[in-house]
C-alpha cells in the first residue's frame, strides 16, 4: 500500500520519536539523520520538519497534556503508543485546520501499523478525550450538523 506524503511525514516522526525515548539523541540529530533517510523523499518535507520541531521542543508539555486521560502513567505506555498520541495531541492543539477526526484517524492507523495488538484502540480512546477537551467547538459544531434537518 502506497503511503501518502503526510502520513509518511508522522511515521518519520514516530521513528525519531521512539529514538528519542529510548537512545536519547538530540532532537537536531535525530532529525538530521531522518532527513538523510530514503524514506524523507517520499514524506511532506515541510509537514515533517514542522511536526518534528513541535512535537520535539513541546514533548514534555505534550505528555502531560495527555497524562489526564491515561490509565496508567506516561513512562509505562510502550515508546510506540506514548509517542502516537504525542503526535495526535500535538495536531489536535497546533494544526487546527486538520478535522479532529482525522488526526484521530491517522493517529489509529499508526497504531495498527506500528503498534501493539489492540493499540489503537487505547490510542483512539485518549485522543478522544483530548479532542473533547481542546476541540469542543468543533465537536459542537459537528453534532449541531447531525441533528439539523437536511
Amino acid at each position: 500500500m502506497k503511503t501518502n506524503p503526510r502520513r509518511r511525514a508522522r511515521e518519520l516522526v514516530l521513528q525519531g520519536l521512539y529514538e528519542r525515548q529510548l537512545g536519547g539523541a538530540a532532537a537536531e540529530q535525530i532529525a538530521a539523520d531522518l532527513r538523510e533517510s530514503a524514506g524523507h523523499q517520499r514524506a511532506d518535507q515541510p509537514y515533517f520538519g514542522e511536526l518534528w520541531i513541535g512535537v520535539a521542543r513541546d514533548y514534555d508539555a505534550l505528555v502531560a497534556r495527555i497524562a489526564p486521560y491515561l490509565d496508567r502513567k506516561a513512562k509505562d505506555l510502550s515508546p510506540v503508543e506514548r509517542a502516537i498520541i504525542v503526535i495526535g495531541a500535538w495536531e489536535l492543539v497546533n494544526r487546527l485546520e486538520i478535522p479532529y477526526r482525522v488526526v484521530i484517524n491517522e493517529a489509529v492507523e499508526l497504531a495498527k501499523a506500528y503498534g501493539g495488538t489492540d493499540g489503537h484502540k487505547f490510542v483512539n480512546g485518549v485522543l478522544d478525550k483530548v479532542a473533547t477537551d481542546v476541540r469542543a467547538a468543533e465537536i459542537a459544531a459537528l453534532a449541531r450538523e447531525r441533528n439539523t434537518p437536511a
